[in-house]
C-alpha cells in the first residue's frame, strides 16, 4: 500500500491561503473502482481510499509512514509566483500605461 504526502494549493475560488498550511497523506487506490451491475453506480471495496490524514509538518507526515510500515512519495508544492500589489483606485490613476476604456 502506497501514501502521497503533499501540500495542496489553493483552489481557484478563494483569494486566502486558508487549509494550504498543513501536509496531506492520502493512500493510493489498491484496486481500481468497478461498475455495480444493479444501479450503474462506481463502487470500490478499498477502505484505504476514505483515510486522509493532516499534519503539521511534512516531517510528521513522513515520521507516521515510516512508523507505520507505509511506502509513500513526497510531493512537493510548487511555489507560487510574484503577484504585484494592486488596488482598485489603480484603474482609474491618470498614469496608467493604457487608458481606461469604458
Amino acid at each position: 500500500m502506497t501514501a502521497r504526502i503533499y501540500r495542496p494549493a489553493k483552489s481557484a475560488t478563494q483569494s486566502g491561503m486558508g487549509r494550504t498550511r498543513r501536509w496531506i497523506l492520502v493512500y493510493a487506490p489498491a484496486r481500481p473502482r468497478t461498475i455495480e451491475p444493479l444501479m450503474g453506480w462506481t463502487s470500490s471495496d478499498d477502505m484505504n481510499s476514505q483515510v486522509r490524514l493532516s499534519f503539521a509538518t511534512k516531517e510528521e507526515a513522513i515520521e507516521y509512514a515510516t512508523r507505520n510500515g507505509i511506502d509513500y512519495r513526497v510531493e512537493e508544492p510548487t511555489p507560487a509566483g510574484a503577484r504585484r500589489a494592486m488596488s482598485y483606485s489603480d484603474n482609474f490613476r491618470p498614469g496608467r500605461p493604457q487608458p481606461w476604456t469604458h
